[in-house]
């Protein structure tokens, strides 16, 4: 799917008014999201804050049931994660979905092979997989060693290097420094401060506060499957966020959204 690029004041990706339910479970209640080209957004919350069902709803593997997403400015249904890649959203989940078996090369075009002819493209492949790492100023000795071989953050560079095939607009990193040393972690933030470098929409989900004061432009709050704030981390401090996501503190733009719950309860 071909799109404008959208103004440097326009979000890439917006959610607005995002609602899902699973029975009688209210995941998302009215939540409004969104990310700019060029900006890394930190979505966090404590567990079950509805994190994980509103990347899954960006990604196309839930169907919201009330609300909009508007890619580029413009109006998108996403029913599938196909769709969602083919709209410009690349997603890459903590357990990575990575071949151990298989070199970097093999791992990057995997279920995307390029071929010349009935044979497999090897020589263009391995291009397209250095320019990739080189854009990421990636830290990959070779791109034919088995990925078992490979460190935490290299294998995290990896996954995230095979999400830009196709040249997304917006990649979304769950816990990508998830049970990584210190070193690792510095290697992980570098690869998202290239990808805002490089004008891509960021939005990382993470429970390491450090982590998001570090790279994060703003933060968005989700508490009890709502919003309770967005707070943009140059104004803020750890702090506030953390009181946040405990409901030590909350904001108008939350108390608004419970009032309007409460409306519709009544009604």
């Amino acid at each position: 799917m071909t799109t404008t690029a959208a103004p440097a004041t326009t979000a890439v990706l917006s959610m607005q008014g995002v609602s899902k339910r699973f029975g009688a479970v209210q995941a998302l209640k009215d939540i409004d999201f969104d990310v700019k080209s060029g900006e890394v957004v930190a979505l966090v919350g404590d567990n079950g804050a509805g994190k994980s069902t509103l990347v899954k709803a960006i990604a196309g593997v839930y169907t919201p049931d009330e609300g909009t997403m508007y890619f580029d400015g413009r109006a998108a249904t996403v029913s599938s994660p196909a769709e969602a890649q083919q709209l410009g959203i690349a997603t890459v989940f903590q357990d990575l979905a990575l071949c151990d078996n298989l070199d970097v090369v093999a791992n990057l075009f995997l279920g995307r092979e390029l071929y010349h002819g009935r044979a497999l493209d090897e020589v263009t492949m391995e291009k397209e997989s250095w320019r990739l790492l080189r854009q990421l100023s990636a830290k990959i000795p070779s791109v034919r060693i088995p990925v078992a071989s490979l460190s935490g953050g290299q294998r995290q560079t990896v996954a995230i290097a095979r999400s830009l095939l196709g040249d997304p607009k917006v990649v979304m990193l769950d816990e990508p420094t998830a049970a990584l040393g210190v070193a690792q972690t510095a290697e992980v933030l570098n690869l998202v401060e290239r990808l805002r470098e490089n004008g891509h929409g960021v939005i990382l989900i993470s429970h390491n506060m450090s982590d998001v004061m570090a790279v994060a432009d703003r933060v968005t709050v989700l508490r009890l499957g709502r919003n309770n704030g967005t707070f943009n981390v140059s104004e803020t401090s750890s702090q506030e966020i953390i009181a946040a996501i405990t409901g030590a503190t909350t904001n108008a733009v939350s108390e608004r959204a419970h009032r309007r719950a409460t409306k519709e309860d009544q009604s």
